[in-house]
Order: C-alpha cells, then sequence, then structure tokens
C-alpha cells in the first residue's frame, strides 16, 4: 500500500455483490438489506452503517458517521449473484434456515424471490456432508472456472452494475495446505486443467473472480486467497482480496476477553471452549476434515493475543481446547460455552465462565455487509493484494507472508479506522494526548 493519500473513485452505478453459498448467513444478509431498505429494520451490527469515526482533536468535536465520511456504496445499489447446490430461490432457502421469523420472510418475500441461485461448482471431497442437484457437471476444473466468469460476465451484463465484490459464504471445506499446484499463476492454471486433486471449489471460485477483476474475501477458515498462486493473481489484477473465517460467536469473546487479561497481565493456565449448533454449518463441521480447518481458526487467535513466547510466566503452559457439537435441534442459535482458569497475584486460581447465546447469521449478516462495503471502497482506492485493515472482521486474518496477525479486536479496530483516516487525508490518531496539557 502506497503511503501517498489514494485518490478514491466515486462510488457510481450499482454494486454486485456474488456470494458463493446461499445458506442461513447469505438469506439472513439479503433479507436484512431489503427489510432495512424498506425502512423495517435497523442495521444493527454494521460498523459501516451505524458506526462514527472521530476527526482531529477531541475538543474539535468531529465525528461523522463512517458512511458521511468515506464514498461506501449505498445499500439501495447493491445487487445480489448466488450460487448454490440447492436450486431454491432466496426467499425458500431463508424459510428452510429457520433464522428469521414467517412474518419477516413474507414482507421481503418478492425481492427474494427473485434471486435465484446459479449451479455450483462442487466437489464432495471437499465437504463432505453436503450433496444436491444444482451443480455444474462435466469437463475439467478449468471449464468450471469459465463457466464462473461467464455466469459473472451474464450477471454484469443483466442488471448493469458498474463494479463487483465476490464474498464466500458457503460451508466450510476439508483442511488442506498450500500445495505445489499453489505456488505461481501458472502452476494454478495448468493444475485446473489437469483437474488437480489439490485445488477446491474454493479456489475456483476465487480464481474466477479475480480473473474477472472482482475483489474476493473469504468467510469460512479454508484454504483459499491465502496461497501464493491466488496472491500473485490479487496483485497482477490490481484487486484486493481479504479472508479469513468471520469472527461471529465464541472468537468474538475472546479477542474481548483475551486483551483484557493480557492488559492487566493476568495470568491464564487453561482455556476450554465448546459449542453446539444444528445449522447446516454445524453439519458439516461435524466431518472432521471440515472441522479441522475451523479448529485452526479458532485456536490461533488466543495464542496470537496472549504471545507465551514474550510472556512465559504468564502463558507459556496454557491448555486450549476447541470443540464443535452438532446438535440439531438448537438450528442457528448457537450455544459457545467458556470455562476460563485464569491465575493472579502470587498465583491464585481464579475462574471465568461465558455463556454466550449467539444467533450465528445475525451476528454474521453485519459483517458480510461491511466487508462487502470496504472491500468495494479498497478496489476503488486502488488498494491491492492482502487488506490486513479487514482483520477486525475475521477469526485468521490474512497478512503479509512472515508477519504474523494482529488478533486483539482494539487494535484492529483502530487499524480500519486509522485506515479511513488515511484514505481521506485525516490525522492518525495515536491516543497520546499530550497537547491538552501543560
Amino acid at each position: 500500500m502506497s503511503k501517498e493519500i489514494p485518490q478514491v473513485a466515486p462510488a457510481e452505478g450499482k454494486l454486485g455483490v456474488l456470494i458463493p453459498g446461499m445458506g442461513a448467513v447469505t438469506t439472513t444478509f439479503i433479507a436484512g438489506v431489503e427489510a432495512i431498505k424498506k425502512g423495517l429494520a435497523k442495521p444493527i451490527g454494521s460498523v459501516t452503517q451505524l458506526s462514527t469515526i472521530r476527526l482531529g482533536k477531541r475538543t474539535e468535536g468531529r465525528s461523522p458517521l463512517i458512511r458521511d465520511f468515506v464514498p461506501l456504496a449505498r445499500l439501495e445499489d447493491l445487487e445480489f449473484a448466488t450460487w448454490d447446490i440447492f436450486p431454491d430461490t432466496c426467499y425458500e432457502a431463508a424459510e428452510k434456515a429457520g433464522v428469521l421469523e414467517q412474518p419477516t420472510l413474507e414482507k421481503l418475500k418478492e425481492p427474494l424471490d427473485a434471486i435465484k441461485p446459479h449451479s455450483a461448482v462442487f466437489d464432495q471431497d471437499f465437504v463432505r456432508r453436503l450433496n444436491g442437484p444444482n451443480v455444474k457437471q462435466g469437463g475439467s476444473k478449468m471449464d468450471k472456472a469459465e463457466a464462473l466468469i461467464e455466469d459473472i460476465r451474464k450477471f454484469r451484463e443483466n442488471t448493469g452494475v458498474s463494479r463487483c465484490v465476490m464474498i464466500w459464504c458457503g460451508s466450510t471445506e476439508v483442511h488442506h495446505q498450500p500445495g505445489a499446484v499453489h505456488q505461481s499463476v501458472a502452476a494454478f492454471e495448468e493444475g485446473l486443467r489437469n483437474s488437480d486433486a489439490e485445488i477446491s471449489p474454493s479456489q475456483i471460485y476465487a480464481y474466477a473472480a479475480l480473473k474477472s477483476g472482482v475483489p474476493y474475501a473469504n468467510g469460512a477458515p479454508h484454504l483459499t486467497v491465502d496461497c501464493p498462486a491466488l496472491l500473485e493473481l490479487a496483485r497482477d489484477m490490481n484487486l484486493p482480496v481479504c479472508g479469513k473465517d468471520f469472527k461471529t460467536g465464541q472468537t468474538f469473546m475472546k479477542t474481548l476477553v483475551a486483551p483484557g487479561l493480557k492488559s492487566r497481565m493476568l495470568g491464564v493456565s487453561g482455556w476450554f471452549s465448546t459449542n453446539i449448533l444444528g445449522n447446516r454449518d454445524g453439519e458439516v463441521l461435524d466431518d472432521p476434515g471440515s472441522f479441522k480447518s475451523k479448529e485452526e481458526s479458532k485456536l490461533s487467535a488466543l495464542e496470537q493475543i496472549l504471545q507465551p513466547d514474550l510472556y512465559p510466566d504468564l502463558y507459556k503452559n496454557i491448555y486450549h481446547k476447541v470443540r464443535i457439537n452438532y446438535y440439531p435441534p438448537r438450528g442457528d442459535a448457537k450455544e459457545g460455552w467458556d470455562n476460563i482458569d485464569i491465575f493472579g497475584w502470587l498465583g491464585y486460581p481464579m475462574q471465568i465462565k461465558i455463556d454466550f447465546l449467539c444467533r450465528d447469521s445475525i451476528l454474521a449478516a453485519p459483517l458480510v455487509l461491511d466487508l462487502v462495503l470496504f472491500l468495494d471502497l479498497a478496489q476503488r482506492a486502488g488498494m491491492r493484494g492482502v487488506q490486513e485493515w479487514l482483520s477486525f472482521y475475521f477469526k485468521a486474518p490474512m497478512t503479509a507472508p512472515g508477519l504474523y496477525p494482529e488478533h486483539d479486536i482494539f487494535i484492529q479496530l483502530m487499524k480500519l479506522k486509522n485506515t479511513l483516516r488515511w484514505m481521506r487525508g485525516e490525522d492518525l490518531i495515536t491516543h497520546l494526548g499530550l497537547e491538552y496539557y501543560d
């Protein structure tokens, strides 16, 4: 990212929102946007819509809404395209997801029924607990990528959108490490032509998006754009990318509590986390391969925040365990339970218990909105490659190679807002505050 203040192009025309996966998160997001546009609801949970940003000194009293400070796309200008292995319309999929109540859905039936998913690129080797009829058949993985590129082209043509962003809201794929096929664009394209088994559906979507000039965000914990080939393609195409894994429930709590314990130099000897959920996400994560992707994402935050190498007396021997249990009766109303064993002065032990009875998709939907709007802003500002300033939204934030991710949510928010100040030529805020005193 250049240190010069960027010239941010205006948000003119419509913005296409391209979403692989039309399950609980996607339908809740789209229904929410439609409800807000109709004046039926407020955009609760959305930083882009409700948060302010302080400019200059505290005595100046300048705190505009972020959406008035930077040129974001308007909700009225969003157009949606989805892909899914089931052919249900957005309205039908929302009914099946069971997140939103029927009276709310009835008021939104017309716009939701108009959204029908394209046939999906799907490989059961990567998502073992699901299968559906609405999938692209035959041909190589390159053929499937080209079919996605054609879907994007037709969507642009039919809707007249001026720009697009793609955000993955599909299921978690099984855990994979980058292989030889992921090391360069040339190797990756050869792998697509040969239908290399190491190339996942999400990587085919990301490739199609980037080749179409579309920024990409990964809302799941699996390997997608965080490999050399697709990062190279993003840089070549001057496109921003970000990920991964939406920070919604339990990890959101961890990134709130752990920085507080560390700030007071309180020790942690153990942190046990378990989740029960019954939506499609829970069903997919019941497979050990998909759970492995999620586990890596969930485990990483705590170690990076507590920094046991710097604070061995406090965190060197922490026992950290994460479990996810599929429990169908709970549906989308996930329960995240944490038992934290801490110790203080003279080593005396204490405990913290957290029982977060959350709604997974209700927490995720505003993150999808913010990421779509901010990623579009980044593209119009000429920012390319990994957008670390959007780490605020992710469990396992992408960074430049060799750089550890920042997980402390308060530092992440400061970084996000300072990036917006930098974009508009405002002074960065350090919170030093010495200028107010003798």
